[in-house]
């Protein structure tokens, strides 16, 4: 299966504050992402991080990607500085991906695009960076950890979000870390 999701922002605190996630602290905030994935994700499943993956040294990254289940593609986010790009952990690292789901054209990238290749043609743009603040377009996903309750999600689960309405992202609650 392939899996979506951006922003998680391990190690950086921050997102406690600026973004107002329900952690006690950044350790129980990253315990919680790191259980979130694991309970979704397999060891053979695909997850494309859309960027800003963590803060801090390279061994604290090697430590978390190791501990996150599937293989992962990282497309680059402001965030991700060189020991985040450069890591050998990534199967693929980029600024931009394209690729087809379940027979749905997807554009991946970081940044919310205001248009984007065949967007008349059915193509959907995914992306994280607004912390689930933008106002949602059509085939437009914001599939950052804000946006959903954080952890990956799969593409029907991301197209269903918008047609069933959800809970918005602080009257979730996250997993507790296992």
């Amino acid at each position: 299966m392939i899996f979506f999701t951006a922003d998680t922002h391990f190690n950086d605190p921050r997102v406690l504050r600026i973004d107002r996630r329900p952690f006690a602290d950044l350790a129980a905030h990253d315990a919680a992402l790191i259980a979130a994935w694991n309970a979704v994700v397999g060891s053979g499943d695909e997850v494309w991080h859309l960027g800003d993956f963590a803060r801090g040294p390279s061994d604290l990254k090697d430590t978390l990607l190791d501990r996150l289940n599937g293989v992962k593609h990282l497309v680059i986010g402001n965030n991700d500085d060189a020991a985040t790009r450069d890591n050998p952990r990534w199967q693929s690292v980029q600024a931009y991906a394209e690729l087809t789901v379940d027979g749905r054209p997807l554009v991946l990238c970081h940044y919310a695009f205001r248009t984007w290749n065949g967007m008349g043609k059915g193509a959907i743009d995914l992306h994280g960076h607004s912390h689930a603040r933008l106002k949602p377009i059509p085939r437009q996903y914001d599939v950052g950890v804000d946006a959903f309750p954080f952890r990956p999600v799969a593409l029907d689960e991301i197209l269903a979000s918008r047609r069933r309405g959800r809970p918005a992202p602080r009257d979730v609650s996250p997993s507790p870390a296992s």
